[in-house]
C-alpha cells in the first residue's frame, strides 16, 4: 500500500499526519488485565481481542462504555444508466425520507443498539429537505464512471473532507465508537469498480447480485464495471484518484469518516460491502486508518471478503445479510458493549476469591 498523504491539499494533509498507530502497549495490558479475570485465559476468545482492540485506540485499558453512533450516507451514481441495479435511481430519495421518518431497517437495529443515527445526504439526484437529513451534498449525484471519470478530484476531496468533518463533530460531542452506513442506488457497482481497481481484482470476482439483480442483470453489472475501470486507469495506490475516477460522493464521505475517526482515536465499526469499499479508500488514503476498523460483519457479496482481507480484518458476525445501510454495524454494536463490559465489571481471581492455576 502507498500512503499518499501528499495528494490531499491543506488541512486535509495535516488531519492525516494525525493518524497515528494504536498503542500496542495498551493492547498487551488489556490482555493483562483480561487474563486476571475469573475464566481460563482467552476463553472469551474474539470478544477479549474486540476490547483489547479498542482499548488500544482509545489510548486506556478502561476505555468505558463507549457512546455509539451510526453515521448514513446517501448517494446517487451516474453507472446506474448501466442498467446496473434492480431498482430505479428515485429509491436513493425515497429511502432518505424513509430513514428520516425512523422506517428503515437500520432505524430499528439502531435504536435497539441505543445508537444514535445520523443521515447525511453526500450527493443525491434532487436535494431533499428534511430536519432530520444532513445536507452534505458535493453534487447531483455522480457522473457515468463508464464514460470517464464519476468525479474530479476536487469533488473527490470535498467528500472526504466532508466525513472528516462529520467525524471531528460527533467525537468532539462524546460519540466513542461509530458505524459506517450506505444507501445509493447502483452503489454496488461504483463499490466494485473501485474494489477492482484498488485491490485489484477482476470485476468478476467483486461483483454480486447487490439489491437482488438476475444473472442477466449481474452480467451487465461485470461488463459495466470492467468498462469502468478501463475508461478511469487509476493508480490502485491512490484512494483518492480510485474514489474520483469510479466511486461514489458517499463512499468519499464515508471514507473521511473513517479517516476523522482515526484521528480522533475513535473506533469505525465498518458495515458491509459499500462500507468495506470506503474503509478500502481511506486505507490507500492513510494506511494506519485500518487499526482503527472492526469489521462489524461479512456480507454476501463476494467482494466484501477480499475487500476484509487486504484490510486484515476478521468480521464479527456473518449472517448472510446484504442490505446494507448500516445494518451489520448496528448489529454489532452490542457485543462491543459486551466486551467492554466484561472488562470493567468482570470480577478477577483476587478479587472473588478464586483460585487462579494459571490455565
Amino acid at each position: 500500500m502507498m500512503d499518499r498523504r501528499d495528494s490531499a491539499p491543506g488541512k486535509f494533509a495535516s488531519l492525516l499526519a494525525r493518524i497515528q498507530l494504536p498503542d500496542d502497549s495498551i493492547r498487551a495490558a488489556t490482555q493483562d488485565v483480561l487474563d486476571r479475570k475469573t475464566k481460563p485465559r482467552r476463553s472469551l476468545g474474539k470478544l477479549e481481542d474486540l476490547a483489547c482492540r479498542i482499548s488500544a485506540i482509545r489510548g486506556t485499558t478502561q476505555p468505558g462504555m463507549l457512546s455509539p453512533t451510526m453515521v448514513l450516507a446517501a448517494g446517487d451514481h451516474g453507472i446506474a444508466e448501466e442498467g446496473v441495479s434492480a431498482y430505479p435511481q428515485e429509491v436513493t430519495g425515497q429511502m432518505l425520507l424513509n430513514f428520516a421518518s425512523g422506517g428503515a431497517a437500520i432505524c430499528v437495529l439502531a435504536r435497539e443498539a441505543g445508537a444514535r443515527l445520523v443521515v447525511v445526504d453526500a450527493g443525491t439526484v434532487a436535494p431533499i429537505e428534511h430536519p432530520a437529513i444532513r445536507d452534505c451534498r458535493v453534487g447531483p449525484g455522480t457522473r457515468n464512471s463508464t464514460k470517464g471519470p464519476a468525479m474530479s478530484r476536487e469533488e473527490a476531496v470535498r467528500a472526504v473532507e466532508h466525513g472528516v468533518t462529520i467525524a471531528a463533530e460527533l467525537a468532539g460531542e462524546g460519540a466513542g465508537i461509530i458505524g459506517l452506513g450506505d444507501m445509493g442506488i447502483a452503489s454496488t457497482a461504483s463499490a466494485s469498480a473501485l474494489c477492482a481497481a484498488l485491490l485489484p481484482a477482476e470485476p468478476a470476482d467483486v461483483c454480486g447480485h447487490g439489491t437482488g439483480v438476475n444473472e442477466e442483470g449481474l452480467a451487465r453489472k461485470v461488463d459495466a464495471v470492467g468498462r469502468a475501470v478501463r475508461a478511469n486507469a487509476v493508480d490502485g495506490g491512490d484512494g483518492l484518484e480510485a474514489l474520483a475516477g469510479v466511486g461514489g460522493f458517499e463512499i468519499g464521505l464515508l471514507a473521511g469518516v473513517a479517516l476523522g475517526c482515526a484521528a480522533n482515536r475513535v473506533p469505525v465499526l465498518v458495515d458491509g460491502f459499500i462500507t468495506g469499499a470506503a474503509a478500502l479508500v481511506a486505507a490507500r488514503i492513510a494506511p494506519v486508518a485500518a487499526d482503527y476498523m472492526i469489521a462489524s460483519h461479512l456480507s454476501q457479496e463476494p467482494g466484501h471478503r477480499l475487500v476484509l482481507d487486504d484490510l486484515v480484518l476478521d468480521p464479527l458476525l456473518q449472517l448472510d445479510m446484504r442490505l446494507g445501510e448500516g445494518t451489520g454495524a448496528a448489529l454489532a454494536m452490542p457485543l462491543v458493549r459486551a466486551s467492554l463490559a466484561i472488562l470493567a465489571d468482570m470480577a478477577t481471581f483476587d478479587d472473588a476469591g478464586v483460585t487462579d492455576t494459571g490455565a
